[in-house]
């Protein structure tokens, strides 16, 4: 399946729904997080929604996230393959945040599971 295509944000969705690690990992986290992906082709946009211990991800724009987080397709797919640090890319500028960031801090072990999970998946980049 492709990097960020619909089918990609269905499986990653199913296959942490699934992990009892990840619904552990999730559970007490409440957040809106919006993906603005750059590619040379245009902008790719995403969301995921934790919620009562269990992921959403859609295409598209989410309503009022708590954070948008912005960075190039090469950064995300590093990020996807786990050859990218995301507190090095950030340093470095190659991720940029708005909204609250103490949030997103907050989640570190999630979001370490949900890399976890997604490396699990066969996707073409």
């Amino acid at each position: 399946m492709r990097f960020l295509s619909q089918e990609w944000a269905d499986a990653l969705q199913a296959a942490c729904n699934a992990d009892p690690a990840f619904r552990t990992a999730a559970a007490g986290h409440a957040v809106t997080i919006q993906q603005v992906i750059a590619g040379a082709e245009g902008d790719t946009h995403y969301w995921t929604r934790l919620a009562g211990g269990a992921i959403e991800l859609g295409l598209g724009d989410a309503e009022a996230p708590d954070a948008t987080v912005r960075q190039s397709y090469e950064t995300a797919a590093g990020l996807a393959r786990r050859e990218v640090n995301a507190v090095t890319a950030y340093m470095l500028g190659q991720i940029k945040i708005e909204g609250n960031l103490g949030q997103l801090l907050a989640l570190q072990g999630v979001l370490g599971t949900l890399a976890d999970v997604m490396a699990t998946l066969d996707v073409e980049y």
